[in-house]
């Protein structure tokens, strides 16, 4: 086993010099590291896309993408010109694969153009739901009363 030696201070002298030395350099160490945190913190909130969706779909509106993540084109669909109840399909060709349901009532996607329940479907509250990827590419939708 090597032995390495070491340096013992005994004079008070040296060690208030010592202190008087590392208490500057320890705050300021850790003025840094919070402002590091404070910039990653205050960039976050820029970054987050359920946002940018929530703003793109105006309120009493459903809005589907045919891109993930609220990209690509949008077809948006307002109560005033929709059936509630009835199936409304995609333009033909179209699917989505992102939503924000801002109509305040409940929403069914399908992944059927017909509304067919053989396929997959999910039902979305309409209380400002936001999904910035659906399980399945929606090609239709019903409106509920409630």
């Amino acid at each position: 086993m090597k032995h390495i030696p070491t340096t013992r201070h005994t004079s008070t002298s040296r060690r208030a010099s010592t202190r008087g030395l590392a208490r500057p350099a320890l705050l300021a160490a850790a003025a840094v590291c919070c402002l590091a945190a404070g910039t990653a913190a205050t960039a976050a909130p820029a970054a987050a896309s359920p946002a940018t969706a929530d703003t793109r779909c105006g309120a009493g509106e459903l809005c589907l993408w045919e891109g993930a993540k609220y990209r690509g084109t949008r077809h948006t669909y307002e109560l005033s010109g929709t059936d509630i109840e009835s199936c409304i399909a995609l333009p033909a060709g179209a699917a989505a694969n992102a939503l924000a349901n801002r109509t305040g009532r409940p929403v069914t996607t399908y992944q059927s153009a017909e509304c067919a329940e053989t396929g997959e479907f999910d039902t979305y509250p309409g209380s400002g739901t936001l999904a910035p990827q659906t399980p399945y590419r929606v090609r239709a939708f019903k409106i509920w009363e409630n």
